[in-house]
């Protein structure tokens, strides 16, 4: 079987060689003016082929069967074998149904080449690619020409010049600075942008101008300044804004100056704090802010121990000023009753504070005790002068005028209740062997008037638990105080009279009289009373005598107390 080379003469293809030789897929282009392949054949000697089975694809290089051929093989694999044994030879018999030919693609596919046999190999093709020649159609590639004989690729064809000058600036076309109206479409300057130097006679007998005036000046102008006024106030609005953010971020609070003119009365609840008290003012026009008065109350030493209750303070005054009103006690608008007042004295604070008359208060409580918000085991005690005694706690109140004397009397009953349940009255009382809260109330009440000072009170509670013990033979169960005394009589005197007479003052409440506890408190203990009578100090002591007024000396027989008594009466006279 003849070699394909690279034409008549030539040396045979060796695998060393590119495609087509030396010279790739420009090898075969006939030079100009010669006829391709000089009446030769691509590739020397070519192979013929059994008629009507196909053609050679010289790009493929490789024989394409012809469609209707491949069919008739697919149909007999037999005949198919037999043909490829006469067309190269003998060849080892193929597989039938292992070499199925491929459908014939559209269109021209370079990407499958066949690579060229070595010396002495015979071609083996398989079918693949078209069946149509498209070298011989006129819509075929120009076959590949050697480099020798390739024509030099056309130089490119100059840009053209621009139609406008590169170094000039653009000409404006928006409408509103060429003044075309864009609406309708108008090329023309309008006529009223010409200025006219002559009179309105200038004007033919139809009443249009004559002749043109001068345009108006562009719109250029007017643009320009009014992004300048834009820049300018986007500018200043930042600036603003960075003044106000700065100024709220690191400057100083908004305040007023001075102490403010005119009367405010605010009232500050119970649990408030800084910023709860700023908001309060600030809302009353009393501050300016919030921020400068928190600032004024943590300079203030004083100004963490504002209190709830109600103050008297001035329109728009500095913060300063407002925390050093606060703190003095002279302008709050308070009703403060102190420890171990009684109630008579209580109703009268409140009457006064109100504005109301004389016996006012004292006469709603009678009639209102029950529903003023007492426990249960505090009603209904036998022999009681007032029932709500001992629970109008000692605090400070906000009261002003035009409240009712019931309200008043709710909010210290309602803070006596929550006092009392701190305390867990109940469970102490059985500690203490007492029958009720409301028994250890009373002796709150007889610590609270018989001592003066907390290091007093837990002794005092310790001779009242001793007078009441059953073995006592100093008193007998007598507790033989003077306070109770001036309780029943709506007195406060140190000189309550001999002890024979006070024997024989009948009254529920005199312990001179009475063996135990009187009915109910003689007055509003505070938290110091209320604390000692739960934990007294212990000790056997039954009596107690005042000798100087910041000093009480305790006795544990009669004979000592007595002596104590002497002593006292000297130091009194000055002897």
């Amino acid at each position: 079987m003849t070699e394909y080379g690279r034409g008549p003469g030539s040396e045979p293809w060796h695998p060393e060689d590119p495609l087509y030789g030396d010279q790739g897929w420009g090898g075969q282009q006939p030079a100009h003016g010669q006829a391709q392949y000089d009446g030769q054949s691509q590739y020397g000697t070519q192979q013929q082929y059994p008629q009507g089975q196909g053609h050679y694809d010289p790009y493929q290089q490789q024989y394409q069967q012809d469609p209707y051929a491949q069919q008739h093989q697919q149909q007999d694999p037999y005949a198919q074998q037999q043909y490829q044994q006469q067309a190269y030879g003998n060849q080892h018999p193929q597989d039938p149904y292992g070499q199925q030919p491929q459908q014939p693609q559209p269109g021209w596919d370079t990407g499958q080449h066949a690579v060229p046999p070595y010396d002495g190999q015979p071609v083996a093709t398989y079918g693949y690619g078209e069946t149509n020649d498209y070298y011989g159609t006129p819509e075929a590639y120009p076959p590949p020409q050697p480099p020798g004989r390739r024509e030099a690729a056309p130089a490119p064809a100059p840009e053209p010049a621009p139609d406008w000058d590169p170094q000039e600036p653009p000409e404006e076309t928006h409408p509103f600075f060429t003044g075309v109206d864009e609406k309708d479409d108008r090329k023309a300057p309008r006529d009223d942008d010409y200025d006219y130097d002559g009179d309105d006679d200038d004007r033919d007998g139809g009443g249009e101008r004559r002749g043109k005036g001068k345009k108006k000046k562009g719109r250029g102008g007017c643009a320009c300044l009014v992004v300048s006024l834009v820049l300018v106030a986007g500018v200043g609005g930042a600036g603003y804004y960075g003044y106000s953010f700065y100024q709220d971020r690191f400057g100083p609070a908004p305040d007023y100056s001075g102490s403010g003119t005119g009367s405010v009365e605010v009232e500050i609840p119970k649990g408030a704090f800084g910023y709860d008290i700023g908001n309060i003012l600030k809302k009353a026009g009393v501050v300016k802010s919030v921020d400068a008065f928190v600032s004024a109350q943590n300079e203030n030493p004083k100004g963490k121990g504002i209190q709830a209750g109600v103050y008297l303070l001035h329109s728009q005054m500095s913060a300063a000023e407002a925390v050093k009103m606060m703190v003095d006690p002279k302008s709050q608008n308070l009703l403060v009753i102190p420890e171990g007042t009684p109630n008579r004295l209580v109703y009268a604070s409140i009457d006064t504070k109100l504005g109301v008359a004389k016996g006012t208060t004292a006469k709603v409580a009678e009639k209102e005790s029950g529903s003023l918000g007492l426990p249960g085991w505090a009603k209904d005690h036998e022999g009681v002068l007032d029932p709500l005694e001992g629970f109008l706690y000692p605090a400070a109140y906000p009261v002003t005028k035009g409240m009712k004397p019931e309200t008043v009397l709710k909010s210290m009953v309602s803070r006596a209740n929550e006092e009392y349940e701190k305390a867990d009255l109940a469970e102490n009382a059985k500690k203490l062997k007492l029958k009720s809260p409301w028994q250890l109330i009373t002796v709150a009440s007889l610590v609270q008037a018989e001592g003066k000072y907390k290091h007093d009170f837990d002794k005092v509670a310790r001779v009242v638990y001793n007078r009441l013990k059953p073995n006592n033979v100093e008193t007998n169960g007598l507790l033989d105080f003077d306070s109770t005394v001036n309780y029943a009589k709506k007195q406060s005197t140190l000189d309550t009279g001999a002890v024979s007479d006070l024997r024989n003052f009948k009254h529920p409440y005199n312990t001179y009289y009475i063996h135990g506890l009187p009915p109910g408190p003689i007055n509003n203990p505070g938290d110091a009373a209320l604390q000692s009578a739960i934990k007294p100090t212990p000790g056997p002591w039954y009596y107690f005598v005042s000798v100087t007024e910041d000093k009480t000396v305790f006795a544990v027989t009669n004979e000592e107390h007595e002596r104590n008594r002497e002593k006292y009466k000297k130091e009194q006279s000055g002897q």
